[in-house]
C-alpha cells in the first residue's frame, strides 16, 4: 500500500534497529531518529514533539517505536477532523505491540496488519468494524472506491449495532463483492439503510452508501495542447450522460506519445486515478473491436484509434464499450466497462519520471527532506558509487545503479532511458544537482540525444530537480560568512572547458574583486592549473588574502583550514576540497579562544562608526 512518506520515529538504538528491520516492508519509508541518541538514521531530529507534530501536520505517516503517552500528547492539540488526518500507530520497543492511534481507516490499519505479519504478533486494532468484520466499508480492498465517505458512519454504526442493512449490487456485469459477504447484510429491501454497489452516477444528496469497483477505463485523444478545464467539462458531462460515476474509473488510458499532455495528467491528477499508456502497435490490435475506426489517426499516430482503443486495451479482452468515441473540438473520449476489477499497475505503463537529486555534502543534517522524500518514492536509484553509499539504509531494497566517476554521461542515459520506461527513477548528485552537476546534462541529453540521435521519449519525461546545499554554502558555513558580498564560482577542469577560456573568467573575476569558489581544482593528472590560477589571482589581490581549504564536507573526514592566497598549492588540495579564495574585503577573525572565522563584510569600505 502507497501512504504519504511514512516515516518511522525512534528514541534509541534498539528502536533504529526494529525499525530497520520494517522499512522494506512499508512502501517510501524512512527512519527518523532523536540525533543525540540515533545519530545514524536518514533524517535526524532534535525534539521530539516538534517533530512528531511537523510530520502530522505535513500529512505524513507516523510509525512511532516510543510510548504512545509521548504521541497522544504531542498530537493531541493538533486533532480537530478525522477524516483529514494521517495514519498515526505506535510500535512497542520489542516488537509485541502494534497499535494503530488515527487515521484507521485512512492507512492505519493497513499498515498495522503489515507490520504486524512481519513481526508475527496479533494487531491491536481496536476500530469496531475490523474488529467484528475484519474489515470496514470506508476502507474497501484495492480497487474499491468509496463514492460518498460520511454515508458510511450510519450505514456501519447500524451494522454495529444489529440493525437491518440492505445491500444491492447494481452491476450488471456480475462483478465479485465477495469481500462483503463479512457484513451481516439484511434479505428484505425494505431497511432504510442500503448500500449500493454501483459504477452508475448516484443522486449528490443520497443516503445510501455507495461503493464502486474499479472496472470502467476512460480512454482519451486529443490534440496537442488542449485546455485543462474545456477536457474536465467535457468529460463531466460525458459521465452524466451516460449516467457513469467517476469513482468507478480504474485508469485513464491513452497512447504513449501523449504521456506530457498535461490536461489529461491534470484530470487524472483531479480525479485521483491512474494514467497508463499503450504504444500505436498496442493500441493498433484493438481495430477488430473499434466502432469508428479512422485513417486520419493511423496515419497520424499509427493506430486507427485513440480514445476508444486505450479504453478497449486497458479493460482487457473481455471487456464491453459501453461508450463509443465521443468528440468535441479537438477531444476524444470512450469507456470501457470490465467483468472483473481492473488492476492499473498490470495494463499499458505508467507515466515515467526522474528526480535529478542534490544530497548535499552527504551528511543527513544536510540533506533537504524533499531530497529523503524523493528517493524514498523512487524505485531505481542511479549515481556516482561513494553518494550512493552515503544514502546508506535509506536506498535498502531498491534496485540500485553504481557508476564510476567520469561516466556521467552513461548514468544520466540509462536515468533517463528507465524514466521512459514508466519507473520512477532517481538521479544522484551531491552537492546541488544544478551547479556542476547532473541536472544541466539530463536536459542536454533531453535536448540533443546521444550522438545526435534525439529520443523523443525522453522530452515526455516528468523530470523534477531537487536542490541540495552546495559545496560551496557548505564550506562558507563551516567558517563563517566568507560569502557575505558578490561571489562566484569557476571550475578549474578543462576536460569540458578550455583552459584558455578558464583563464579569462579567472582574470575577470578577480579584476571584479568577487569571492571565488574553485571547484575541481586538482586530480590525478592535472596539478598545473592551480598554480596558474593562484599566480592569476596574486595579480589582483594580496599574498595575504585568505583561502578556505574545505575537504570532505559532512563526512567523518572533514577537515577546514584557512591559508593564505600565496601558500596555496596543488599539495594542499585533493578532487574532494572546494576552495574559497577572498576578495580584498574579506576578513580572518581569530578570536581569544583561538577560534577563526572567515568573513566578508556586506559592504566596502570601513563601516566601523556604525558600530560605535
Amino acid at each position: 500500500m502507497k501512504v504519504k512518506s511514512p516515516a518511522f520515529v525512534v528514541l534509541n538504538k534498539t528502536g533504529a534497529k526494529l525499525a530497520r528491520k520494517l522499512v522494506p516492508h512499508v512502501y517510501g519509508a524512512e527512519v527518523h531518529g532523536l540525533k543525540a541518541r540515533v545519530p545514524e538514521v536518514d533524517f535526524p531530529f532534535e525534539k521530539t514533539v516538534d517533530h512528531l507534530r511537523m510530520l502530522f501536520i505535513e500529512d505524513r505517516a507516523i510509525i512511532a517505536l516510543l510510548s504512545a503517552g509521548i504521541v497522544i500528547r504531542a498530537l493531541g492539540p493538533l486533532l480537530a477532523d478525522k477524516t483529514h488526518e494521517p495514519p498515526v500507530l505506535v510500535i512497542s520497543e520489542d516488537g509485541k505491540s502494534v497499535v494503530p492511534l488515527l487515521g484507521g481507516h485512512f492507512g492505519a490499519n493497513d499498515l498495522t496488519s503489515i507490520i504486524s505479519k512481519v513481526l508475527k504478533v496479533k494487531p491491536s486494532i481496536t476500530t469496531a468494524g475490523d474488529t467484528r468484520y475484519g474489515i470496514a466499508l470506508d476502507n474497501p480492498p484495492i480497487g474499491w472506491r468509496v463514492a460518498n465517505r460520511d454515508a458510511a458512519k450510519p450505514i456501519m454504526a447500524a451494522l454495529l449495532n444489529n440493525e437491518p442493512v440492505f445491500i444491492k449490487n447494481e452491476t450488471l456485469n456480475g462483478v465479485d463483492v465477495a469481500w462483503l459477504s463479512e457484513f451481516d447484510f439484511s434479505v428484505s429491501e425494505s431497511p432504510p439503510q442500503k448500500v449500493r454497489v454501483t459504477y452508475f452516477d448516484f443522486p449528490e444528496k443520497t443516503k445510501d452508501l455507495i461503493l464502486s469497483p474499479g472496472v470502467l477505463t476512460l480512454g482519451i485523444g486529443c490534440e496537442r495542447g488542449v485546455d485543462s478545464n474545456e477536457l474536465l467539462t467535457f468529460l463531466s458531462l460525458v459521465f452524466k450522460k451516460h449516467n457513469l460515476g467517476k469513482h468507478a474509473i480504474a485508469c485513464i488510458a491513452t497512447i504513449d506519445i501523449k504521456e506530457d499532455e498535461g490536461a489529461i495528467r491534470n484530470v487524472a491528477n483531479l480525479w485521483e486515478v491512474p494514467l497508463r499508456l499503450f504504444e500505436a502497435a498496442v493500441l493498433e490490435k484493438e481495430t477488430p473491436r473499434l466502432t469508428d475506426p479512422s485513417d486520419y489517426v493511423f496515419s497520424t499516430v499509427g493506430s486507427h484509434s485513440v480514445s476508444e482503443a486505450s479504453a478497449l486495451a486497458a479493460a482487457g479482452p473481455d471487456a464491453e464499450l459501453i461508450v463509443p468515441k465521443q468528440k468535441h473540438g479537438g477531444i476524444t473520449c470512450a469507456v470501457a466497462l470490465s467483468s472483473r476489477i481492473i488492476k492499473p499497475e498490470k495494463v499499458g505503463r505508467g507515466c515515467g519520471r526522474l528526480a535529478v537529486i542534490g544530497i548535499g555534502p552527504g551528511s543527513n543534517d544536510w540533506r533537504a527532506p524533499e531530497a529523503t522524500n524523493e528517493i524514498s518514492r523512487a524505485t531505481e536509484i542511479i549515481g556516482y558509487k561513494l553518494y550512493l553509499d552515503l544514502l546508506g539504509p535509506l536506498i535498502e531494497g531498491k534496485n540500485r545503479y553504481d557508476y564510476p566517476l567520469g561516466e556521467e554521461r552513461d548514468r544520466v542515459a540509462e536515468a533517463l532511458r528507465m524514466a521512459a520506461e514508466g519507473k520512477e527513477v532517481a538521479l544522484v548528485s551531491s552537492g546541488d544537482a544544478g551547479i556542476y552537476a547532473m541536472a544541466c546534462l539530463v536536459f542536454e541529453l533531453i535536448e540533443h540525444g546521444i550522438m545526435g540521435n534525439v529520443k523523443p521519449e525522453w522530452q515526455r519525461i516528468d523530470v523534477h530537480v531537487v536542490p541540495g546545499i552546495s559545496a560551496l554554502q557548505a564550506a562558507a558555513a563551516k567558517i563563517g560568512a566568507p560569502l557575505g558580498h558578490d561571489f562566484c564560482t569557476i571550475s578549474l577542469s578543462d576536460l569540458l572547458t578550455p583552459w584558455e577560456v578558464i583563464e579569462k573568467r579567472l582574470e575577470a573575476a578577480a579584476k571584479g574583486d568577487f569571492i571565488i569558489a574553485l571547484y575541481n581544482p586538482v586530480s590525478i593528472k592535472r596539478r598545473k592549473q592551480l598554480g596558474f590560477a593562484r599566480d592569476i589571482l596574486l595579480n589582483y589581490r594580496s599574498a595575504g588574502t585568505p583561502v578556505v581549504l574545505a575537504k570532505n564536507l559532512g563526512r567523518e573526514e572533514e577537515q577546514v583550514d584557512v591559508i593564505t592566497l600565496n601558500e596555496l598549492n596543488a599539495e594542499k588540495v585533493d578532487m574532494l576540497t572546494v576552495l574559497l579564495v577572498g576578495s580584498s574585503q574579506t576578513r580572518l577573525l581569530t578570536l581569544n579562544n583561538d577560534k577563526s572565522y572567515v568573513y566578508t563584510p556586506r559592504g566596502y569600505g570601513d563601516k566601523k562608526e556604525n558600530f560605535k
